[in-house]
Protein backbone atom coordinates (compact mmCIF):
# COMPACT_ATOMS: atom_id res chain seq x y z
CA UNK A 1 0.00 0.00 0.00
CA UNK A 2 1.46 3.34 -1.05
CA UNK A 3 2.35 5.95 1.59
CA UNK A 4 0.56 9.26 1.19
CA UNK A 5 2.56 12.52 1.68
CA UNK A 6 2.07 16.18 1.32
CA UNK A 7 3.46 18.31 -1.51
CA UNK A 8 5.90 19.90 0.85
CA UNK A 9 7.11 16.51 2.04
CA UNK A 10 7.59 15.35 -1.56
CA UNK A 11 9.51 18.46 -2.51
CA UNK A 12 11.64 18.09 0.60
CA UNK A 13 12.49 14.48 -0.20
CA UNK A 14 13.27 15.37 -3.83
CA UNK A 15 15.48 18.23 -2.60
CA UNK A 16 17.39 15.90 -0.29
CA UNK A 17 17.75 13.26 -2.97
CA UNK A 18 18.94 15.64 -5.72
CA UNK A 19 21.30 17.63 -3.54
CA UNK A 20 22.83 14.45 -2.16
CA UNK A 21 23.18 12.89 -5.59
CA UNK A 22 24.37 15.87 -7.72
CA UNK A 23 27.08 17.57 -5.67
CA UNK A 24 30.22 19.22 -7.22
CA UNK A 25 29.41 18.27 -10.78
CA UNK A 26 30.37 19.85 -14.14
CA UNK A 27 27.75 20.71 -16.72
CA UNK A 28 28.43 21.89 -20.29
CA UNK A 29 26.00 23.97 -22.32
CA UNK A 30 25.20 27.13 -24.22
CA UNK A 31 24.02 30.23 -22.40
CA UNK A 32 20.35 30.67 -23.30
CA UNK A 33 19.63 33.73 -21.18
CA UNK A 34 21.52 35.82 -18.63
CA UNK A 35 20.54 38.49 -16.07
CA UNK A 36 22.90 40.44 -13.82
CA UNK A 37 20.71 41.41 -10.87
CA UNK A 38 21.17 44.68 -8.97
CA UNK A 39 21.79 42.63 -5.85
CA UNK A 40 24.94 41.25 -7.45
CA UNK A 41 23.53 37.76 -8.07
CA UNK A 42 23.65 36.24 -11.56
CA UNK A 43 20.65 34.41 -13.03
CA UNK A 44 21.07 32.49 -16.28
CA UNK A 45 20.12 29.30 -18.08
CA UNK A 46 22.06 26.89 -20.25
CA UNK A 47 20.83 24.52 -22.91
CA UNK A 48 21.80 21.90 -25.44
CA UNK A 49 19.85 20.68 -28.46
CA UNK A 50 17.15 18.93 -26.42
CA UNK A 51 16.69 20.68 -23.05
CA UNK A 52 17.71 23.50 -20.72
CA UNK A 53 18.26 24.17 -17.00
CA UNK A 54 17.99 27.25 -14.88
CA UNK A 55 21.10 28.37 -13.01
CA UNK A 56 21.94 30.84 -10.28
CA UNK A 57 25.29 32.19 -9.10
CA UNK A 58 25.44 34.06 -5.81
CA UNK A 59 27.12 37.43 -5.48
CA UNK A 60 30.21 36.08 -3.68
CA UNK A 61 30.97 33.76 -6.59
CA UNK A 62 30.09 36.37 -9.22
CA UNK A 63 32.71 38.76 -7.80
CA UNK A 64 35.36 36.16 -8.62
CA UNK A 65 34.19 35.73 -12.21
CA UNK A 66 36.88 37.11 -14.50
CA UNK A 67 34.82 37.45 -17.67
CA UNK A 68 31.36 38.74 -18.52
CA UNK A 69 28.74 36.04 -19.19
CA UNK A 70 26.91 36.61 -22.47
CA UNK A 71 24.08 34.89 -24.34
CA UNK A 72 25.24 32.25 -26.82
CA UNK A 73 28.53 31.65 -24.99
CA UNK A 74 29.59 27.97 -24.71
CA UNK A 75 30.55 27.38 -21.05
CA UNK A 76 31.28 24.73 -18.42
CA UNK A 77 29.76 25.37 -14.98
CA UNK A 78 30.74 23.76 -11.68
CA UNK A 79 28.31 23.44 -8.80
CA UNK A 80 25.41 21.38 -7.51
CA UNK A 81 21.68 20.78 -8.11
CA UNK A 82 19.22 22.25 -5.62
CA UNK A 83 15.41 22.46 -5.26
CA UNK A 84 13.41 25.56 -4.45
CA UNK A 85 10.87 23.85 -2.19
CA UNK A 86 8.03 26.44 -2.23
CA UNK A 87 7.58 26.00 -5.99
CA UNK A 88 8.97 22.54 -6.41
CA UNK A 89 11.50 23.79 -8.97
CA UNK A 90 15.04 22.59 -9.22
CA UNK A 91 17.99 24.67 -10.50
CA UNK A 92 21.73 24.52 -10.76
CA UNK A 93 23.73 26.50 -8.20
CA UNK A 94 26.98 27.49 -9.95
CA UNK A 95 30.11 28.28 -7.97
CA UNK A 96 32.50 28.55 -10.89
CA UNK A 97 32.17 29.15 -14.65
CA UNK A 98 34.75 28.56 -17.36
CA UNK A 99 34.51 29.16 -21.15
CA UNK A 100 34.40 25.86 -22.98
CA UNK A 101 37.81 25.13 -24.55
CA UNK A 102 39.29 28.45 -23.38
CA UNK A 103 40.45 29.78 -20.00
CA UNK A 104 38.36 32.31 -18.17
CA UNK A 105 41.25 34.76 -17.97
CA UNK A 106 41.85 34.57 -21.70
CA UNK A 107 38.19 35.28 -22.41
CA UNK A 108 38.07 38.10 -19.87
CA UNK A 109 41.21 39.58 -21.46
CA UNK A 110 39.66 39.59 -24.94
CA UNK A 111 36.35 40.98 -23.69
CA UNK A 112 37.96 43.88 -21.82
CA UNK A 113 40.34 44.59 -24.69
CA UNK A 114 37.44 44.96 -27.14
CA UNK A 115 35.49 47.10 -24.69
CA UNK A 116 38.34 49.51 -24.03
CA UNK A 117 39.25 49.70 -27.70
CA UNK A 118 35.68 50.74 -28.49
CA UNK A 119 35.96 53.47 -25.82
CA UNK A 120 39.09 54.87 -27.49
CA UNK A 121 41.54 53.88 -24.75
CA UNK A 122 44.04 52.59 -27.32
CA UNK A 123 43.84 55.57 -29.70
CA UNK A 124 47.38 56.52 -30.76
CA UNK A 125 46.37 60.17 -31.19
CA UNK A 126 45.63 60.40 -27.46
CA UNK A 127 49.03 59.10 -26.39
CA UNK A 128 51.14 61.61 -24.46
CA UNK A 129 54.80 62.10 -25.43
CA UNK A 130 57.50 60.97 -23.01
CA UNK A 131 59.85 63.89 -22.17
CA UNK A 132 63.37 63.55 -23.60
CA UNK A 133 65.06 64.58 -20.36
CA UNK A 134 63.28 63.48 -17.19
CA UNK A 135 63.89 65.32 -13.92
CA UNK A 136 61.40 63.45 -11.72
CA UNK A 137 60.01 59.93 -12.10
CA UNK A 138 57.34 58.11 -10.07
CA UNK A 139 57.55 54.30 -9.80
CA UNK A 140 54.22 52.65 -8.92
CA UNK A 141 55.17 49.10 -7.86
CA UNK A 142 55.86 46.92 -4.84
CA UNK A 143 58.49 48.49 -2.59
CA UNK A 144 60.36 45.26 -1.89
CA UNK A 145 60.08 43.77 -5.38
CA UNK A 146 62.91 42.61 -7.59
CA UNK A 147 61.46 44.76 -10.37
CA UNK A 148 61.97 47.93 -8.30
CA UNK A 149 65.52 46.87 -7.47
CA UNK A 150 66.28 46.35 -11.17
CA UNK A 151 64.79 49.73 -12.12
CA UNK A 152 66.77 51.58 -9.45
CA UNK A 153 69.94 49.83 -10.59
CA UNK A 154 69.41 50.96 -14.19
CA UNK A 155 68.58 54.49 -13.00
CA UNK A 156 71.85 54.69 -11.05
CA UNK A 157 73.77 53.44 -14.06
CA UNK A 158 72.15 55.56 -16.78
CA UNK A 159 70.86 58.79 -15.23
CA UNK A 160 71.42 59.20 -11.46
CA UNK A 161 70.41 62.87 -11.66
CA UNK A 162 66.72 61.97 -11.84
CA UNK A 163 64.57 62.37 -8.72
CA UNK A 164 62.84 59.06 -7.92
CA UNK A 165 59.54 58.78 -6.05
CA UNK A 166 58.43 55.25 -5.07
CA UNK A 167 54.69 54.69 -4.69
CA UNK A 168 54.37 51.35 -2.87
CA UNK A 169 51.44 49.15 -3.92
CA UNK A 170 50.37 45.53 -4.19
CA UNK A 171 51.01 44.08 -7.63
CA UNK A 172 49.13 40.76 -7.29
CA UNK A 173 46.09 39.45 -5.51
CA UNK A 174 42.45 40.47 -5.36
CA UNK A 175 43.15 43.91 -3.88
CA UNK A 176 46.06 44.71 -6.19
CA UNK A 177 44.05 46.31 -9.04
CA UNK A 178 42.35 48.86 -6.79
CA UNK A 179 45.66 49.68 -5.06
CA UNK A 180 47.48 50.10 -8.36
CA UNK A 181 44.71 52.43 -9.61
CA UNK A 182 44.90 54.44 -6.39
CA UNK A 183 48.70 54.58 -6.54
CA UNK A 184 48.59 55.84 -10.14
CA UNK A 185 46.21 58.66 -9.28
CA UNK A 186 48.39 59.64 -6.32
CA UNK A 187 51.52 59.63 -8.50
CA UNK A 188 49.73 61.92 -10.97
CA UNK A 189 49.55 64.60 -8.28
CA UNK A 190 53.30 64.58 -7.53
CA UNK A 191 54.42 66.66 -10.50
CA UNK A 192 56.54 63.89 -12.00
CA UNK A 193 57.60 63.99 -15.63
CA UNK A 194 56.63 60.36 -16.15
CA UNK A 195 55.00 57.50 -14.21
CA UNK A 196 56.19 53.89 -14.54
CA UNK A 197 53.97 51.11 -13.27
CA UNK A 198 54.64 47.40 -13.44
CA UNK A 199 56.19 44.34 -11.87
CA UNK A 200 58.39 41.38 -12.71
CA UNK A 201 57.33 38.14 -14.37
CA UNK A 202 54.80 35.64 -13.00
CA UNK A 203 51.81 33.50 -13.87
CA UNK A 204 48.78 34.87 -15.70
CA UNK A 205 46.95 35.04 -12.36
CA UNK A 206 49.86 36.95 -10.77
CA UNK A 207 49.94 39.51 -13.59
CA UNK A 208 46.16 39.77 -13.84
CA UNK A 209 45.73 43.05 -11.86
CA UNK A 210 47.25 44.87 -14.83
CA UNK A 211 44.42 43.45 -16.97
CA UNK A 212 41.73 44.91 -14.72
CA UNK A 213 39.42 47.67 -15.97
CA UNK A 214 40.08 49.78 -12.85
CA UNK A 215 43.78 50.02 -13.73
CA UNK A 216 42.97 50.82 -17.37
CA UNK A 217 40.57 53.60 -16.32
CA UNK A 218 43.18 55.08 -13.98
CA UNK A 219 45.92 55.10 -16.63
CA UNK A 220 43.65 56.69 -19.23
CA UNK A 221 42.57 59.46 -16.84
CA UNK A 222 46.10 60.59 -15.84
CA UNK A 223 47.63 63.87 -17.00
CA UNK A 224 51.18 62.54 -16.60
CA UNK A 225 52.62 60.24 -19.29
CA UNK A 226 52.50 56.58 -18.16
CA UNK A 227 54.83 53.70 -19.03
CA UNK A 228 53.54 50.14 -18.53
CA UNK A 229 56.32 47.65 -17.73
CA UNK A 230 54.80 44.33 -16.69
CA UNK A 231 56.38 40.88 -16.68
CA UNK A 232 58.56 39.66 -19.52
CA UNK A 233 58.57 40.60 -23.19
CA UNK A 234 56.03 37.91 -24.08
CA UNK A 235 53.53 39.21 -21.52
CA UNK A 236 51.17 41.79 -23.04
CA UNK A 237 48.78 43.39 -20.57
CA UNK A 238 45.72 45.59 -21.00
CA UNK A 239 47.77 48.30 -19.26
CA UNK A 240 50.29 48.07 -22.12
CA UNK A 241 47.61 49.08 -24.64
CA UNK A 242 46.26 51.96 -22.55
CA UNK A 243 49.62 53.38 -21.40
CA UNK A 244 51.46 56.02 -23.41
CA UNK A 245 54.43 53.66 -23.79
CA UNK A 246 54.79 49.90 -23.37
CA UNK A 247 58.11 48.48 -22.13
CA UNK A 248 58.81 44.72 -22.34
CA UNK A 249 60.30 44.64 -18.80
CA UNK A 250 60.75 47.09 -15.90
CA UNK A 251 64.49 47.30 -16.61
CA UNK A 252 63.82 47.97 -20.28
CA UNK A 253 61.47 50.79 -19.30
CA UNK A 254 64.34 52.65 -17.62
CA UNK A 255 66.58 52.13 -20.62
CA UNK A 256 63.86 53.37 -22.96
CA UNK A 257 62.94 56.60 -21.16
CA UNK A 258 66.19 57.64 -19.45
CA UNK A 259 69.18 59.01 -21.37
CA UNK A 260 72.54 57.30 -21.07
CA UNK A 261 74.78 59.65 -19.13
CA UNK A 262 77.85 58.49 -21.06
CA UNK A 263 76.15 59.32 -24.33
CA UNK A 264 75.04 62.65 -22.89
CA UNK A 265 78.61 63.40 -21.80
CA UNK A 266 79.87 62.63 -25.29
CA UNK A 267 77.12 64.81 -26.75
CA UNK A 268 77.92 67.64 -24.31
CA UNK A 269 81.59 67.42 -25.23
CA UNK A 270 80.68 67.66 -28.90
CA UNK A 271 78.31 70.56 -28.18
CA UNK A 272 81.08 72.29 -26.19
CA UNK A 273 83.46 71.96 -29.13
CA UNK A 274 80.79 73.26 -31.50
CA UNK A 275 80.03 76.12 -29.12
CA UNK A 276 83.71 77.02 -28.79
CA UNK A 277 84.12 77.00 -32.57
CA UNK A 278 80.92 79.04 -33.01
CA UNK A 279 82.03 81.56 -30.37
CA UNK A 280 85.46 81.88 -32.00
CA UNK A 281 83.88 82.43 -35.39
CA UNK A 282 81.46 84.95 -33.92
CA UNK A 283 84.27 86.79 -32.11
CA UNK A 284 86.35 86.86 -35.28
CA UNK A 285 83.38 88.20 -37.22
CA UNK A 286 82.71 90.83 -34.55
CA UNK A 287 86.39 91.83 -34.51
CA UNK A 288 86.27 92.33 -38.26
CA UNK A 289 83.11 94.41 -37.89
CA UNK A 290 84.75 96.51 -35.14
CA UNK A 291 87.85 96.99 -37.27
CA UNK A 292 85.70 98.01 -40.21
CA UNK A 293 83.71 100.38 -38.01
CA UNK A 294 86.94 101.92 -36.68
CA UNK A 295 88.15 102.47 -40.22
CA UNK A 296 84.85 104.14 -41.14
CA UNK A 297 85.04 106.25 -37.96
CA UNK A 298 88.60 107.29 -38.67
CA UNK A 299 87.70 108.22 -42.23
CA UNK A 300 84.72 110.21 -41.00
CA UNK A 301 86.48 111.88 -38.04
CA UNK A 302 87.38 115.63 -38.29
CA UNK A 303 91.01 114.99 -37.40
CA UNK A 304 91.28 112.36 -40.12
CA UNK A 305 89.53 114.64 -42.57
CA UNK A 306 91.86 117.54 -41.65
CA UNK A 307 94.83 115.25 -42.02
CA UNK A 308 93.65 114.18 -45.47
CA UNK A 309 93.07 117.82 -46.44
CA UNK A 310 96.52 118.73 -45.11
CA UNK A 311 98.14 115.95 -47.11
CA UNK A 312 96.18 116.99 -50.18
CA UNK A 313 97.13 120.64 -49.62
CA UNK A 314 100.77 119.73 -49.25
CA UNK A 315 100.56 117.75 -52.45
CA UNK A 316 98.88 120.65 -54.28
CA UNK A 317 101.43 123.09 -52.85
CA UNK A 318 104.23 120.90 -54.07
CA UNK A 319 102.60 120.57 -57.48
CA UNK A 320 102.04 124.35 -57.65
CA UNK A 321 105.67 125.03 -56.81
CA UNK A 322 106.77 122.48 -59.37
CA UNK A 323 104.48 124.01 -62.01
CA UNK A 324 105.64 127.57 -61.19
CA UNK A 325 109.24 126.51 -61.37
CA UNK A 326 108.57 124.85 -64.68
CA UNK A 327 106.86 127.97 -66.01
CA UNK A 328 109.68 130.20 -64.76
CA UNK A 329 112.28 128.01 -66.37
CA UNK A 330 110.27 127.90 -69.57
CA UNK A 331 109.63 131.67 -69.57
CA UNK A 332 113.25 132.45 -68.71
CA UNK A 333 114.22 130.86 -72.00
CA UNK A 334 111.51 132.74 -73.86
CA UNK A 335 112.03 136.07 -71.99
CA UNK A 336 114.44 137.78 -74.44
CA UNK A 337 112.16 137.07 -77.34
CA UNK A 338 109.13 138.10 -75.31
CA UNK A 339 110.95 141.28 -74.19
CA UNK A 340 111.85 142.13 -77.77
CA UNK A 341 108.30 141.49 -78.91
CA UNK A 342 107.00 143.51 -75.97
CA UNK A 343 109.20 146.52 -76.84
CA UNK A 344 108.14 146.34 -80.45
CA UNK A 345 104.51 146.19 -79.43
CA UNK A 346 105.00 149.14 -77.09
CA UNK A 347 106.60 151.22 -79.82
CA UNK A 348 103.86 150.25 -82.21
CA UNK A 349 101.15 151.12 -79.69
CA UNK A 350 102.86 154.38 -78.78
CA UNK A 351 103.10 155.28 -82.44
CA UNK A 352 99.44 154.53 -82.92
CA UNK A 353 98.53 156.57 -79.84
CA UNK A 354 100.63 159.49 -81.02
CA UNK A 355 98.89 159.41 -84.37
CA UNK A 356 95.55 159.23 -82.63
CA UNK A 357 96.49 162.15 -80.37
CA UNK A 358 97.43 164.20 -83.40
CA UNK A 359 94.14 163.32 -85.02
CA UNK A 360 92.16 164.22 -81.89
CA UNK A 361 94.12 167.45 -81.48
CA UNK A 362 93.31 168.48 -85.02
CA UNK A 363 89.71 167.62 -84.48
CA UNK A 364 89.58 169.66 -81.28
CA UNK A 365 91.11 172.61 -83.05
CA UNK A 366 88.58 172.29 -85.77
CA UNK A 367 85.76 172.12 -83.18
CA UNK A 368 86.99 175.18 -81.23
CA UNK A 369 84.27 177.89 -81.54
CA UNK A 370 86.91 180.55 -81.56
CA UNK A 371 88.53 179.06 -84.54
CA UNK A 372 85.24 178.33 -86.26
CA UNK A 373 83.96 181.95 -86.10
CA UNK A 374 85.16 184.13 -88.95
CA UNK A 375 85.57 187.86 -88.49
CA UNK A 376 82.30 189.74 -88.76
CA UNK A 377 80.17 186.68 -88.08
CA UNK A 378 78.17 185.84 -84.84
CA UNK A 379 75.84 183.12 -83.60
CA UNK A 380 72.12 184.10 -83.41
CA UNK A 381 70.04 182.46 -80.62
CA UNK A 382 66.79 182.91 -78.79
CA UNK A 383 66.43 181.62 -75.24
CA UNK A 384 69.87 179.98 -75.59
CA UNK A 385 68.69 178.06 -78.66
CA UNK A 386 70.48 178.77 -81.96
CA UNK A 387 68.14 179.99 -84.70
CA UNK A 388 68.47 181.03 -88.30
CA UNK A 389 68.25 184.66 -89.20
CA UNK A 390 65.12 184.15 -91.31
CA UNK A 391 63.28 182.95 -88.22
CA UNK A 392 63.43 186.38 -86.53
CA UNK A 393 60.33 188.54 -86.44
CA UNK A 394 60.00 192.30 -85.96
CA UNK A 395 60.18 193.37 -82.28
CA UNK A 396 61.58 189.98 -81.21
CA UNK A 397 64.56 189.97 -78.89
CA UNK A 398 67.57 187.76 -79.78
CA UNK A 399 71.21 187.31 -78.84
CA UNK A 400 74.32 187.76 -80.96
CA UNK A 401 77.42 185.94 -79.73
CA UNK A 402 80.88 185.29 -81.08
CA UNK A 403 83.98 183.91 -79.44
CA UNK A 404 84.56 187.00 -77.33
CA UNK A 405 81.29 188.98 -77.07
CA UNK A 406 77.58 188.56 -76.41
CA UNK A 407 75.00 191.24 -77.45
CA UNK A 408 71.31 191.46 -76.61
CA UNK A 409 69.42 192.96 -79.62
CA UNK A 410 65.92 193.87 -80.84
CA UNK A 411 64.70 193.16 -84.37
CA UNK A 412 63.50 196.49 -85.87
CA UNK A 413 63.08 195.44 -89.48
CA UNK A 414 63.34 192.22 -91.54
CA UNK A 415 64.52 192.43 -95.13
CA UNK A 416 64.71 189.34 -97.33
CA UNK A 417 66.96 189.03 -100.34
CA UNK A 418 66.01 187.18 -103.49
CA UNK A 419 68.11 184.14 -104.21
CA UNK A 420 70.08 184.17 -107.34
CA UNK A 421 68.74 181.91 -109.93
CA UNK A 422 71.29 179.40 -110.96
Amino acid sequence: MSTMMTVSSLNTKIKSLLEATFMHILVEGEVASVTYHTSGHLYFSIKDKESSIKCVMWRSAVSKLKFHLEKGMHIVIEGSVGVYTPRGEYQFYAVHVEPYGKGALALAYEQLKEKLKAKGYFDAQLKKAIPKYIKKIALVTAKESAALHDMLKIIEKRWPLVEVIIVDTLVQGEQAASQIAKGLKYADSLGADVIVTGRGGGSAEDLWPFNEEAVADAIFSLQTPVVSAVGHEVDVMISDFVADLRAPTPSAAMEMILPDRQEVLYALEEYAERLEYTVEQKLHHLQQEVKHAEEILLRASPSRRLQEIKVKFQYLEKEFKRLVQYKIERFSVQLPEIQKSFVQNIHFVLQQKEQHIEYVSQKIKMSDPKLQCRKGWAQISQNNVPVDLDMLEVNERFTLEDASHKVEALCLQVLKYKKDTI
